[in-house]
């Protein structure tokens, strides 16, 4: 907690945007795929089905992001454009969040998911930036280990309240409901920091320009970042494991329930999770300095081959516990130290371009993992062999992530 005490009141504000938003993304986890199989499997479809169709949706929804992240991304470069539009965004995934609480057909519950996980992302794509405007170099790593640290751990909040919910429910769909609406209460009320305290400092002066200006800054960003030997590999290399991570993440609960780990089970596992990534993730910050922030990502991505193998032959629900402390260990470090070390690569008055194609490259691999796990799933009649194949993606990532260390 010293380190906590040192922050500023803007670092602090942004970090509790992180405890305000992982609330949502715990449910999109957890709960929220739990619930969508109850409505797919009252319509008289199979569970495999269920999963096949939580992984499509799952890929639309970023899909539709990557390819608007580095356009909102060049726009939101300009003075008082941030703001304006992570409000626009922000007000979206909340009202989604709301919706999913009043929906009932599983085909309306799809398309509600989608507008607020798209709301949620585009957010995610200017806060990210704004790591440039609230702290220094020499602190990110730190400061962006903390937002994911008490992102995990205030996240819990809300969804232990959720949980105590659906147990004196009996798991009704009442109880998922309420459990949505206290994680929506929770993200409105935890912005507000945010939108008193953080303002944009870094900026490139005048108004966006016309459709055709801003198509053209985001090539010429593009190609600077291209030749951009060591951020290109980088970047690459971000994509192909950062695809695992993100796919773990999002279908682990998806992937519990096709293996038929009773639901209490997953959802405490899971918890589980998010208090193992506390400390870690505040420990990665700590061993950066000693380590870098490339030689913590490389030995994590090691790691997640290791869970990935491990993954492959569970069918235990012991197992399924090892697999939740493992992933924990990983998760926030890895997620921490990639946006960190992307801050300090990239020019601070251009950060949200430069982030909108991190995002770009984070989203089309959200995109490819749960395709891939819905192929399997739809085509082979399990995911298993989904969870198998992103070892060929960390494998992919951490070589690139060498050639870009190698070229510094």
């Amino acid at each position: 907690m010293e380190q906590t005490a040192r922050l500023t009141r803007t670092e602090i504000s942004w970090i509790l945007y992180d405890v305000a938003n992982s609330a949502f993304i715990m449910l999109v986890a957890t709960t929220i795929p739990i619930f969508f199989a109850t409505l797919v499997e009252e319509a008289g479809m199979e569970t495999t089905t269920a999963s096949g169709l939580w992984g499509l949706v799952t890929a639309a929804a970023v899909l539709i992001l990557a390819v608007l992240s580095p356009i909102l991304g060049a726009v939101a470069d300009y003075q008082g454009m941030k703001m304006k539009l992570f409000v626009g965004f922000w007000a979206m995934g909340l009202l989604g969040a709301v919706g999913l609480a009043f929906t009932t057909h599983w085909l309306w519950f799809m398309v509600i998911f989608v507008a607020a996980r798209l709301g949620y992302s585009a957010c995610n794509v200017f806060y990210d930036s704004m790591l440039t405007d609230v702290t220094t170099d020499d602190r990110m790593d730190m400061v962006s280990s903390h937002g994911y640290a008490w992102g995990y751990i205030g996240s819990c909040l809300p969804f232990i309240a959720g949980i105590v919910v659906l147990f004196l429910t009996g798991m009704s769909a009442r109880g998922f409901r309420i459990s949505f609406l206290i994680t929506a209460a929770w993200w409105l009320l935890l912005t507000i920091p945010l939108l008193k305290n953080v303002r944009q400092r870094h900026y490139l002066p005048g108004r966006p320009g016309t459709s055709r200006q801003i198509f053209r800054q985001v090539g010429a960003t593009f190609q600077k970042i291209r030749r951009d030997r060591r951020l290109f590999c980088y970047i690459l290399g971000y994509f192909c494991y950062i695809d695992g991570v993100y796919t773990i993440i999002s279908m682990a609960t998806t992937y519990g329930n096709e293996l038929g780990i009773d639901t209490v089970q997953m959802i405490l596992a899971l918890l589980l999770t998010q208090f193992v990534a506390f400390p870690c993730a505040i420990a990665s910050g700590l061993l950066s300095k000693r380590y870098g922030p490339l030689g913590l990502i490389k030995r994590f991505i090691l790691m997640y081959m290791a869970i990935c193998l491990f993954g492959y032959q569970l069918d235990k629900v012991w197992e399924f516990w090892v697999l939740a402390v493992a992933v924990g260990i990983c998760q926030g470090g890895i997620q921490a130290l990639s946006r960190s070390y992307y801050g300090k690569l990239i020019p601070k008055e251009e950060s949200n371009e430069y982030f909108g194609f991190f995002d770009i490259f984070g989203k089309f691999a959200d995109f490819m993992g749960p395709l891939m796990m819905s192929f399997c799933a739809l085509t082979l009649g399990s995911s298993t062999y989904g969870i198998l194949a992103l070892l060929v993606l960390f494998g992919a990532g951490y070589l690139l992530v060498l050639r870009s260390e190698k070229a510094e």
